[in-house]
C-alpha cells in the first residue's frame, strides 16, 4: 500500500501531530504571489452556502480554515470539526477553544461516517480525499450524511500543483519509480469519481503560485512529506545545493500551484 493512503502510517507518523502540516502552511503563507490566501478563497464559497446549516469538516486537521477565517463563520452553522488523527483532533479542539468557538470534535473515518442518513447540509473534505484508501465508499458515505440538496465542498490540488518541486525531487531519487507528491484525487481526475455519485458539480481554480526567497522554509517543507525518508541525505543534500543556486542566480525560487475545489449538490 501507498503511504498517501496508508492509515496506519498517516494517524502515526506523518499526521500524528500538527507539526508537519503547520510547516506546510507556513511556506504557502509567508511566498504565495496571491496575497488572498487560500483559506479566505474556500471560505468565498462556503458563505454562499444555506445558513443556518450543520456543517461537517472531514480531514480538518489542526482547523486551520476555521482560525483563519473566524471572523467569517456564519452564526446559524453547527460545526464538526473530525478527522482519522487524534493528534489533529485535539491540536483542532485547542485552537478553536482557544479561539472561542464552540465546535464539536470527533475522531472519524471518512470511510465509515458515524452519523445518520441526511444529518449536515454542508461536508468539507479540504485536501484530504487523496488520503482515503476507498474514495468510492467516501463518496457514497458524504452523499449518505447529505441531507438532499446538501452542499459538498472538496478542494485539492491539480495535476501541475509543486511541478518545478516534484522535478528536482525526481532528479536527484535513485527509486526509478520515485513519484513525490502522486496523488489520486486531483482536480483533474476528481471529476470522474464524484461524478457517479454527486450531481451538479462546479470545479473553480484559485490562481496562485510561490516565490520563494529563503531555503530554509523549502527545505522543512521537503522534510514534512511522506516521500521525504525515502530520499537519501545526500540527495537531500544536492537538492539544496541546486535551490541555493537557483535562488543566489534568480533572487527567488518560482514554484507552481495548481489548486482549487468541487463544489457539488446532493
Amino acid at each position: 500500500m501507498s503511504k498517501f493512503t496508508d492509515q496506519q502510517y498517516l494517524k502515526n507518523d506523518q499526521y500524528r501531530d500538527a507539526s508537519n502540516l503547520d510547516v506546510r502552511v507556513e511556506l504557502h503563507r509567508r511566498f504565495s504571489t496571491n496575497s488572498y490566501g487560500w483559506f479566505p478563497w474556500i471560505f468565498d464559497t462556503l458563505v454562499t452556502l444555506p445558513n443556518p446549516a450543520r456543517v461537517l469538516e472531514l480531514g480538518s486537521g489542526p482547523g486551520h480554515l476555521w482560525k483563519e477565517c473566524i471572523d467569517r463563520i456564519p452564526d446559524g452553522w453547527s460545526i464538526t470539526l473530525s478527522d482519522m488523527s487524534d493528534g489533529m483532533v485535539d491540536a483542532a479542539r485547542h485552537n478553536m477553544t482557544a479561539a472561542g468557538c464552540a465546535f464539536t470534535y470527533e475522531q472519524i473515518d471518512a470511510q465509515s461516517i458515524p452519523y445518520p442518513n441526511e444529518t449536515f447540509g454542508i461536508v468539507i473534505a479540504n485536501f484530504m480525499l487523496y488520503h482515503v484508501p476507498d474514495r468510492p465508499r467516501a463518496l457514497q458515505e458524504i452523499h449518505r450524511v447529505l441531507k438532499p440538496g446538501g452542499y459538498f465542498v472538496a478542494a485539492t490540488a491539480g495535476q501541475g500543483h509543486l511541478d518545478e518541486l516534484n522535478r528536482w525531487l525526481k532528479k536527484v531519487n535513485s527509486i526509478t519509480d520515485f513519484v513525490p507528491f502522486n496523488s489520486p484525487f486531483t482536480l483533474d481526475n476528481g471529476l470522474e469519481q464524484i461524478m457517479p455519485i454527486f450531481q451538479n458539480i462546479e470545479i473553480n481554480r484559485y490562481d496562485d503560485n510561490l516565490r520563494v526567497t529563503e531555503i530554509e522554509p523549502l527545505m522543512a517543507y521537503i522534510f514534512s512529506t511522506i516521500k521525504a525518508k525515502e530520499i537519501s541525505e545526500s540527495a537531500l543534500a544536492e537538492t539544496r545545493q541546486g535551490l541555493e543556486a537557483i535562488l543566489s542566480e534568480k533572487g527567488e525560487i518560482f514554484i507552481t500551484k495548481d489548486s482549487g475545489l468541487f463544489l457539488a449538490v446532493k
